[in-house]
Formats: structure tokens, sequence, C-alpha cells
């Protein structure tokens, strides 16, 4: 999807290739079959008890998807916040901060995520 010269230098006309357009668009293809199951979780664990959630997602079949499906929407999360900081962020100094900022704020909304699930995948 890139020019020639593009591809020996590796830039694309915004100095970046298309890197972040097309890992925005994997991320949100994955997004879709995992939230589906998300949802059907969800509608699953509807009136049940504590200790039925914490079995239920303490197996590895719901675990594994639940983790991907974390670490897909916080990477596409953080994907897209950067797009309209990018996009609409003018002030130069406010610009990289406000990167920064995002990107620290997906990594801890990632990981937090992920104790969670793991704590209660392991019953811990």
């Amino acid at each position: 999807m890139r020019t020639p010269l593009g591809h020996v230098r590796g830039l694309g006309a915004a100095k970046a290739g298309t890197e972040h357009f097309w890992m925005q668009r994997m991320t949100a293809v994955a997004n879709l079959p995992l939230t589906l199951l998300f949802v059907a979780v969800v509608v699953a664990l509807s009136g049940s008890s504590h200790a039925g959630a914490t079995a239920m997602l303490g197996s590895p079949w719901i675990a594994i998807p639940m983790l991907l499906l974390t670490l897909s929407v916080t990477f596409h999360m953080r994907i897209g916040m950067q797009v309209i900081i990018e996009d609409y962020v003018h002030d130069e100094l406010l610009k990289p901060i406000a990167i920064m900022a995002n990107s620290f704020f997906a990594v801890a909304v990632g990981l937090a995520s992920v104790f969670a699930l793991l704590k209660i995948s392991f019953g811990v």
C-alpha cells in the first residue's frame, strides 16, 4: 500500500507509513468476534451468583478470549485516541504530552484489566 520510495524508506506521506491505519483495522476486526463472545458471556452470567461468575471466568475457554479482548480493545483505544490527538491538538508542547498520557492511560487500563482477569482465573 506504499510507494516504492516510501517502501524503501519505510515512510508514508505523513512520515509514519500506514501502520496505524492497518493496526486500527486489524484490531477492529479482532474485536468483532471477541466482543460477541463477551456479550454472550455477560448474557450467560446474568442472574448468576458471584461464585458462578468466577467459576465461568476461571475457565481457560473463557479467560483466554477475555484476555485477548482486553489487549485488543486497549490497543485499539490507544491508537484511536492517538490519531484524534494528532489531528485536533495543535499546540506543539501539549501534543507529545497528550500522546504520552494516552499511552500511559491505555497501559494502566490494560494492566488493571489483565490483572483482574488473571486473579479471577487463577482463583487468588
